[in-house]
């Protein structure tokens, strides 16, 4: 058997999410399974880096495949790109170790979240950004943001509790304004299920003075996700990296 490292993007918009599921079939990973096995002739399992609720995007997210022999790299891919649909792009096929896993061998992610802040939202760009035409001091929300950086327990921003805790580790978040555009950036070891989304609609709240950055600590103590933000909807939120080494964080 050979390894492959996937790295893969998608327009999440017509999809029921990433993972394979009973009753939903149309994810992303059902597809690429599907395109997969039409070349191979034998069933395929790919295992991604993680999952992404439906309607959630992805720039970069990695699966691993593993297949009965070598192949032709450039010449699968070319192949198995043919065989999908335009919203899905395999952008890179490698060989990689034998002991390389999408999911247990990832060390870190990082999601952006869009924001249009115009009083109509801007017709082209409406699939992949979130609506909140509010006037947002970006001051208040990077000073917000300070208090979420490190290791802490996240059960305030996670809608489903992780049987292997709750405490993760954000690196780094980017705050970035450029007209009516935002852009919010989040790194760490590790996501819950809705963690983008809760961080991303409680800085939004922050930056429109429904809250206040002082409140964070407060929240985080909590341990509740009633004290948290509001979910902030599916389409501003684009997976952009998985991280697969330390030195990278």
């Amino acid at each position: 058997m050979r390894t492959y490292k996937l790295t893969i993007s998608y327009d999440g918009t017509r999809y029921q999410g990433w993972q394979r599921q009973p009753g939903a079939e149309n994810t992303i990973q059902n597809v690429i399974e599907d395109a997969i096995c039409k070349l191979t002739g034998y069933e395929v399992k790919i295992q991604g880096s993680g999952r992404t609720d439906a309607g959630v995007h992805a720039r970069g997210q990695v699966a691993s495949l593993r297949l009965s022999g070598k192949v032709e790299e450039r010449e699968f891919l070319r192949k198995l790109n043919a065989g999908l649909p335009e919203d899905i792009r395999i952008r890179r096929m490698e060989l990689v170790p034998n002991t390389f896993h999408g999911r247990r061998s990832a060390k870190g992610k990082c999601y952006e979240y869009h924001v249009d802040l115009r009083e109509k939202q801007q017709v082209f760009s409406r699939r992949y950004t979130c609506h909140y035409p509010e006037k947002l001091d970006i001051e208040e929300m990077e000073q917000a943001a300070g208090y979420l950086l490190g290791r802490h327990d996240f059960s305030s921003f996670t809608d489903r509790k992780d049987e292997k805790g709750c405490t993760r580790r954000i690196d780094e978040i980017r705050i970035e304004k450029s007209g009516d555009s935002l852009c919010m950036s989040f790194r760490g070891n590790g996501f819950m299920y809705h963690m983008v989304r809760i961080l991303s609609g409680t800085l939004l709240e922050v930056g429109s003075g429904k809250k206040s950055a002082r409140d964070i600590p407060e929240i985080l103590k909590a341990k509740s996700r009633a004290c948290a933000g509001f979910l902030a909807p599916a389409q501003g939120l684009f997976l952009k990296e998985v991280y697969y080494q330390e030195e990278k964080r």
